[in-house]
């Protein structure tokens, strides 16, 4: 198959492609939320310049959902605030899980290494609980690919529509 013949992202590629635009756009939204309360010019510049850089990155990437596998077209309805507080939630436990496999890889001392990995395995806890609590409320609707290519999109949207 050549490449002009590839009309959908591989099922891979979808999935990293939500894990990108759901990051990035719960990133916007802090940055939007909290960039007035930085009384540091320098610093204030460095928001505004990050602001920016997402901004363009999600414009980017949400040209390719119409390639997603699943992808539905969906209305651009208003999420709840709880589904952001989740999600920001969730990111910070995949991320927590992640960098923690990472030390532990690099972790030579076996007092740490227990220590990460009695740490390892709270923050999966932590992850699952998360989780359940934002599929049991339809923020996190995991075994629905196009409703869950929806919400990246609504999020998405709603963090580029954010004034700061």
């Amino acid at each position: 198959m050549t490449q002009e013949e590839r009309k959908l992202l591989a099922w891979h590629e979808t999935m990293e492609l939500h894990e990108l635009v759901a990051f990035q756009s719960i990133g916007l939204m802090k940055l939007k939320m909290s960039i007035n309360k930085v009384t540091d010019h320098e610093l204030k510049e460095l928001y505004r310049k990050c602001i920016r850089d997402l901004e363009a990155n999600i414009h980017d990437l949400l040209k390719f959902y119409p390639q997603a596998q699943g992808y539905q077209s969906r209305d651009d309805d208003e999420r709840q605030e709880l589904g952001f507080f989740a999600a920001d939630l969730l990111i910070l436990s995949k991320t927590l899980i992640r960098n923690l496999a990472t030390a532990i890889t690099e972790t030579a001392t076996p007092a740490l290494r227990q220590t990460l990995t009695r740490q390892l395995t709270g923050a999966i806890h932590a992850h699952e609980r998360v989780f359940n609590y934002m599929h049991k409320h339809n923020h996190y609707p995991a075994y629905d690919l196009g409703k869950l290519l929806g919400h990246d999109i609504e999020n998405a949207n709603k963090a580029l529509r954010m004034r700061y």
